[in-house]
């Protein structure tokens, strides 16, 4: 028996985001694995296990992944958002380079909406242009990478998407934050904090960076800071394509 290993994105919380692509791989699965949250949205039916388990556990459910596709089931590995993104395709290769005599399994990685675009889609269009994603926990890489590239992709004029800004563990990290953001930036330039995009919960607040506050965001909030040409139309908030104002020479 073949089996199969398909990593899917959930996207960010509404069930209509979840393409027909991830739909068809979780109703052929006989088994699906994800931290416990993602799990949680999938709908459990006969012949269906789920193996749910804690965020800081990737590699270990990568390995588990693997062996069990290895063994013939058809598995499905399940993320938030895109699992490109800051989730678990990454751990699957990293598992898979330490596992050599599966490179041969069929694994597929399937794409979903991120925070990231579900967030800009709310507010307008403040990734229009130029932008990089950071994600501000440090819990696999060290802090002062954080702030190296925060502050380049200020200096860049990046709009820039933040994931994970601010926890119960390290609340005083996204304080650090916006003050690298007001050493490099001007006070006008707009912050978007959108909380739980596509869910009952959602809040969208676009505010300028002299009125952020580090209570403004947590762990369900997605941060976008817009580039220095990023404005205001009407209830929206855009990065233009055209005209570009660009870092000054």
């Amino acid at each position: 028996m073949n089996g199969s290993l398909i990593v899917v994105g959930l996207g960010p919380g509404d069930e209509a985001l979840i393409t027909p692509e991830v739909s068809a791989a979780l109703a052929g699965a006989t088994d699906v694995l994800g931290y416990a949250v993602y799990t949680a949205r999938v709908t459990r039916r006969p012949g269906l296990t789920v193996h749910p388990s804690d965020n800081r556990e990737e590699l270990a459910r990568a390995r588990r992944a693997i062996m069990l596709a290895a063994e013939g089931r058809h598995v499905v590995v399940v993320s938030s958002g895109d699992p490109g993104v800051f989730a678990m395709a990454s751990a699957i290769f990293e598992a898979l380079e330490q596992m050599p005599g599966h490179l041969e399994l069929d694994i597929r990685i399937l794409p979903g909406i991120t925070a990231m675009l579900a967030a800009a889609a709310r507010a307008g269009a403040p990734l229009g242009h130029d932008f990089c994603a950071i994600n501000l926990s440090d819990n696999l890489k060290p802090w002062e990478l954080v702030e190296h590239r925060l502050r380049h992709a200020a200096r860049g004029d990046f709009a820039m998407a933040f994931y994970n800004p601010r926890s119960k563990g390290r609340p005083h990290q996204f304080a650090r934050v916006l003050e690298i953001l007001r050493e490099e930036c001007e006070p006008a330039r707009l912050v978007t904090f959108a909380r739980a995009v596509r869910t009952p919960e959602e809040s969208i607040v676009t505010v300028s960076l002299g009125e952020t506050r580090e209570e403004m965001a947590d762990m369900r909030t997605l941060v976008i800071v817009g580039n220095s040409a990023t404005r205001r139309v009407g209830r929206f908030v855009y990065s233009p394509r055209s005209a570009f104002t660009g870092v000054a020479e």
